[in-house]
């Protein structure tokens, strides 16, 4: 494969951790077949990547939280949404002596960190897991203490099936928690959860796997516990992909379907729109273009979901518009 543009391009970015593990891999393999071509990116937080996108301090960003009207109207470049994979939060926790897989609800996730729920044998939870000995010790809630697209997701999901989480926290990148402690990163929170007995805590699927952590089953709007999972996301995002907007900012938590993983979400990078530098923008273009035709195959070995291929046709068509 010929490489993109004669000069050397190192390409900065920076943004959200829940896609890092996968963003990593493919910018090493895409430096490998293009040796001229490095992108350096710095896995600090959907907020961070927002921040530094919109200051022209980066060439691109990332969130896993689509920015909003008012952030892509003062941002002091014009930036598009390239949407990458798709993953999934998942509930997870440290309770000696319970290795079982645990059920939640919603609510009952909303409660623990609405500081509703605090012990780990109370009655709700007792009654979705029969059998599972929970004990009579108190929750550790930790959450996300660095603008987050994982926390996004989090709370568009808690905003959805808890009307007081709504109106009283409410969804963001970062938002007032009511209970627990802050960790800084997808790494920080499960390092938190595995080294604090008792603890509950949200990560992306992938820092559960490999992390090796427990990690429970969601109800979901059919009323069906199910465990995140590639399959499970990509259910969830079955439904979106029919009607995807243009600009692909689209909310798949709660999603409808019996196979639908609950605590879904796309992922996007913030591509601007137009570049200084032709062969800048040539060798951005190069390596989006290469993630739909090699990048997508690689998704659910590292526990996330490809995107649509219909959503892949989309944005094939975006990247041809970025000069």
């Amino acid at each position: 494969m010929a490489a993109v543009g004669a000069s050397a391009q190192n390409i900065t970015a920076a943004g959200a951790t829940f896609p890092y593990p996968i963003y990593n891999k493919w910018f090493t393999e895409y430096n490998q077949l293009h040796p001229n071509i490095k992108i350096n990116y710095q896995s600090i937080g959907s907020g961070g990547g927002i921040k530094q996108v919109s200051e022209g301090t980066v060439d691109f960003g990332a969130s896993d939280g689509p920015m909003n009207d008012q952030q892509l109207a003062e941002a002091k470049v014009k930036v598009m949404h390239i949407p990458t994979v798709l993953g999934a939060d998942v509930p997870v926790y440290n309770i000696p002596g319970v290795s079982k897989d645990l059920n939640f609800t919603g609510d009952e996730i909303a409660d623990i960190y609405l500081g509703k729920i605090t012990k780990w044998n109370d009655a709700r939870l007792a009654k979705d897991n029969p059998g599972a000995n929970l004990p009579d010790r108190a929750i550790l809630p930790v959450y996300r203490s660095d603008g987050s697209g994982t926390t996004y997701i989090f709370t568009d999901y808690l905003s959805k099936v808890s009307p007081e989480w709504a109106s009283r926290v409410g969804k963001g990148t970062s938002v007032k928690w009511p209970a627990g402690i802050g960790a800084k990163g997808n790494e920080g929170v499960a390092g938190m959860v595995r080294q604090a007995p008792y603890s509950f805590g949200y990560v992306e699927l992938i820092y559960a796997l490999q992390n090796k952590m427990a990690y429970g089953t969601v109800q979901n709007a059919a009323g069906k516990y199910l465990q995140g999972s590639p399959a499970g996301v990509t259910a969830a995002a079955a439904a979106a992909a029919k009607t995807m907007p243009a600009d692909y900012r689209v909310s798949i938590t709660n999603a409808p379907g019996a196979a639908s993983y609950p605590i879904s979400s796309f992922t996007w990078l913030l591509i601007p729109t137009h570049f200084n530098d032709p062969a800048k923008a040539a060798a951005v273009k190069g390596f989006l273009t290469w993630m739909l035709d090699r990048g997508e195959s690689e998704a659910t070995s590292m526990g996330y979901a490809p995107l649509p291929a219909q959503v892949q046709t989309m944005v094939r068509h975006t990247i041809a518009t970025i000069k």
